[in-house]
């Protein structure tokens, strides 16, 4: 599909994908290149604009990365953040050194209003600085345009060959206006229109994938997530029944979840495609039986997944295109939209064999970003309950019950876990909070009940609030919503009489439990 671009050349920065996101909230389409890139492919890419990330790196050191100075020398704009604003004066005659006074964290930055990345942006504003170096000596041309306390080159730029430079980072929420000074670079320097919009995308892509498939049989694996479910609505938009979608509930999803994915996509839902669902929930206790170690009941439900899929798929013969619902960050973390991608987005659906028979891939939502396959699956009619519903892991509870998985203790933490997350929603915290949900551990103590001993489970409760889930703090949920959501579990589960709140931030912990 043709459309006006913003690509952002990553020199190693951990903002990659937010850079892309922020720009794509500007409703301009952006794509992340390694800085390995060659400068004839990005010629051919004909962009409207260049955004250089940031970097562990000093630009002056010989091993460092790097680029031709030839990108300068195009005529496309190109902004420089952090390392890449220093790589940019390095490359064009500034110096670069080590700065007596590192700064780190949120800043007052004092910018000239009167610059077009400036614009409408306040003259003193706080901003996100993490740098060891600093620009000692600006570039012939350049001008400088922010300074700080300890930076006195925050920003520069030289307006007539339309580069930019600054030394803080837009892309990140604790910098306050950096939306706007992106805004101003992609909309007003670049003079991008502004017209990568969830609507449009549906319908150009429900075009390309008619003119693709033509009358092409399709096979999805549907999770019930909100990447395959948003795949599906878009495919099934496109082809109708040219569609299969196979569910395989293999027991370990929330409560009453296969049921509402089937009441979506089933004979009687909203969707034209033909639904296949796989009660497998037997078939993986059985699996599990006896296995506590994580790595080994991740394996076997992936294993069983693949089994089961092909199953289904040799019943229905010969199918043109596999369907996936891989997005834009699997790309990108597969190898920056390298051959890996592939490799990557089989992965996805479990390692599917090679002898499943099927002609090619065909993955509609690999250049969307997460916050954008929900936009879409608004725009598609899927039930807003559907496409905000919580992260989950591949293997479902499984890795959320600790050692043995069984039918009884699958049972536990899904009640668990569905009073938790709707005493959440009834708190109006469910908003605010990125990641919620219930974990059985493996420790049982004694209790008493109804004067009576008891020897039972105990329950974790999780919650997190995060920007990328990279990184993650414990969210701080009211006394009293624990304490409502503590009496309901033990009250209600039964098998359960302790209730733990998990306060581990990420690092050192991970997310989810195993």
């Amino acid at each position: 599909m043709q459309r006006e671009n913003v690509i952002v050349l990553d020199f190693g920065g951990q903002y990659n994908q937010l850079v892309a996101r922020r720009v794509r909230e500007c409703n301009v389409y952006c794509e992340i290149y390694s800085y390995k890139t060659d400068i004839e492919k990005i010629k051919a890419m004909n962009p409207k604009g260049i955004i250089l990330t940031g970097g562990p790196n000093s630009c002056y050191e010989p091993d460092s990365p790097t680029y031709t100075k030839e990108l300068f020398e195009l005529g496309i704009p190109v902004l420089g953040l952090c390392y890449g604003a220093q790589l940019m004066q390095h490359i064009l005659g500034g110096k670069v050194e080590r700065a007596e006074v590192r700064e780190y964290g949120k800043t007052e930055v004092f910018v000239d209003t009167t610059s077009r990345l400036f614009g409408d942006v306040s003259p003193s504003t706080i901003c996100w600085m993490s740098h060891f170096d600093y620009i000692s000596k600006i570039a012939p041309g350049f001008k400088i345009t922010a300074h700080t306390a300890d930076c006195p080159v925050a920003a520069v730029e030289n307006e007539e060959k339309h580069l930019y430079a600054i030394q803080f980072h837009p892309e990140v929420l604790h910098t306050q206006e950096g939306t706007k000074m992106l805004y101003n670079f992609v909309r007003g320097v670049c003079g991008c229109a502004g017209d990568w919009r969830m609507d449009s995308f549906v319908e150009s892509s429900v075009k390309a994938i008619r003119e693709k498939v033509g009358d092409g049989k399709v096979l999805l694996a549907l999770s019930g997530g909100v990447d395959s479910s948003v795949a599906a609505g878009l495919l099934s938009r496109a082809i109708g029944k040219q569609l299969t979608c196979v569910f395989v509930d293999h027991g370990l999803l929330r409560k009453n979840e296969g049921d509402e994915v089937e009441a979506v996509f089933g004979p009687q839902g909203q969707f034209d495609l033909n639904f296949i669902r796989v009660n497998a929930q037997e078939r993986y206790y059985n699996k599990l039986a006896g296995v506590t170690e994580p790595e080994q009941k991740r394996k076997i439900i992936g294993e069983e997944f693949i089994r089961v899929f092909e199953e289904e798929a040799k019943k229905i013969g010969a199918v043109d295109f596999l369907a996936q619902g891989t997005i834009y960050p699997d790309v990108v973390e597969s190898g920056l939209g390298g051959e890996s991608a592939v490799i990557k987005s089989h992965h996805n659906v479990g390692g599917l064999p090679d002898f499943v028979d099927f002609k090619e891939i065909i993955e509609p939502l690999r250049d969307l970003f997460k916050d954008e396959v929900r936009k879409a699956g608004l725009e598609l009619g899927i039930p807003r309950e559907l496409v905000f519903r919580q992260p989950f892991p591949g293997p479902g509870l499984g890795i959320r019950i600790i050692g043995e998985v069984t039918a009884e203790k699958v049972r536990i933490v899904q009640d668990a876990d569905y009073i938790y997350r709707e005493e959440i929603a009834k708190a109006g915290l469910d908003q605010d909070i990125n990641q919620y949900f219930a974990a059985l551990t493996n420790m049982r103590s004694v209790g008493v009940m109804g004067d009576e001993r008891t020897y039972d489970y105990a329950v974790a409760l999780r919650a997190v609030k995060t920007i990328d889930f990279m990184t993650a703090e414990a969210a701080e949920i009211p006394w009293e919503v624990l304490q409502t959501v503590m009496s309901r579990i033990i009250n209600e589960v039964k098998g359960v009489n302790r209730v733990f709140y998990d306060l581990t931030s990420k690092p050192p912990g991970t997310i989810e439990f195993e």
